[in-house]
């Protein structure tokens, strides 16, 4: 091996017919770990073990090869080996040995693995999932636009590469967003309707390239969309039913000229109580009613804080120039008041509903009857 190919930059291997080394550079000597003294005169599978499927060192006294990447398996770790060969002939043609030329490219190799991983991963998610994934450069001209979403919007895969965002969207209210970030302030989860379609949108801008502006994703939200407003209609429904129920389990009659009776049915609450009490007071104040009879034959057992209202809105009738009358209260819910130490001695209190109807009758009457005092 002559001087300059001993200080050659790349590895250069020299081989006779039996594959045996018979010339080893410097190169080699850091590439492979091994000194040129003890590579002399060994076999190249030996030294440089490739583990290239359906290929071994002898295919180098075939014929010249172009550059290959091939995978040299040392000890527990595997180099990537870029290399090509000449054969060497004889008068007659003869192959008499072979020069290998190469450079290592482990990093590379990975480099390009991993480019590779992380490709089929972007594919993956573009075919399968339904978002869209584009790029722009400095200028706002789209440099890659694909994903499955597309289809959706009625477009085709690329179609917008070359053409500048700003030009096809500039009055857009949405991209407002995207000119922050193509400003440098990422935009994440911004929403907007493009072609038909609700999408949410993430712009990141791209620091540090000079090819890329802004990344963006864009996934396809309107079946989300629709089922959000089918559950809001839904939703909306049953807060209109919820209403029904609550004025037909509450109905506030009028039963006499004067009298009005609310028949309490169920469970009852503070929420439902205060509801109760909202009708009741306006209900009074609209007919001037002067006796509201409260009927709890219906309720069984109320907590501490729904009788609190209930003497509440008693004092609230009373408030409103009318009398508040209790009838039908059951030995639980009676005991729950006793338990308060509300003073019931002002209110009217009756076992049944007609008691408390001949009562406010009978009031009704009396002050009918009562003649005003002539003057003097």
């Amino acid at each position: 091996m002559d001087e300059r190919s001993n200080n050659a930059p790349h590895v250069v291997i020299e081989l006779n017919e039996a594959l045996c080394v018979t010339g080893w550079n410097r190169q080699a000597e850091q590439v492979f770990g091994v000194g040129a003294a003890e590579a002399i005169g060994r076999s190249v599978a030996e030294l440089v073990p490739a583990v290239d499927d359906g290929w071994t060192w002898s295919d180098v006294l075939a014929a010249d090869s172009a550059p290959r990447v091939h995978t040299i398996a040392l000890g527990e770790r595997e180099l990537g080996f870029e290399a090509w060969s000449q054969v060497s002939r004889d008068g007659e043609g003869q192959a008499t040995g072979a020069t290998i030329y190469g450079h290592d490219v482990t990093l590379r190799v990975a480099a390009e693995r991993q480019a590779k991983l992380e490709r089929k991963i972007l594919s993956t998610l573009l075919d399968t999932l339904d978002l869209t994934a584009w790029a722009l450069d400095g200028r706002g001209d789209f440099i890659f636009h694909e994903g499955k979403a597309l289809a959706t919007a009625g477009l085709r895969s690329q179609q917008f590469l070359g053409q500048n965002v700003w030009e096809l969207f500039g009055d857009d209210p949405g991209t407002h967003d995207l000119r922050l970030a193509a400003a440098g302030e990422p935009r994440l989860g911004i929403a907007s309707e493009l072609y038909g379609v609700h999408w949410l949108n993430w712009y990141i801008p791209v620091k540090d390239s000079p090819d890329i502006a802004v990344v963006a994703v864009s996934l396809d939200v309107s079946e989300t969309k629709r089922n959000e407003a089918e559950l809001r209609a839904k939703l909306d429904l049953i807060e209109k039913q919820q209403e029904v129920i609550r004025e037909l389990s509450t109905p506030i009659i009028e039963v006499w000229d004067g009298v009005i009776t609310l028949p309490i049915v169920g469970l009852i609450d503070s929420v439902r109580t205060a509801e109760i009490m909202d009708n009741l007071l306006q209900t009074v104040g609209r007919t001037r009613a002067r006796f509201a009879i409260l009927d709890l034959t219906g309720v069984e057992v109320v907590d501490t804080g729904t009788a609190s209202h209930l003497i509440g809105m008693i004092q609230a009738i009373r408030l409103l120039g009318a009398e508040g009358i209790l009838t039908g209260i059951h030995p639980m819910i009676a005991q729950t008041i006793v338990a308060l130490g509300v003073d019931l001695t002002r209110v009217a209190v009756f076992a049944k509903l007609r008691d408390a109807l001949y009562y406010c009758i009978g009031q009704l009457g009396r002050k009918r009857t009562v003649a005003p005092t002539a003057a003097t």
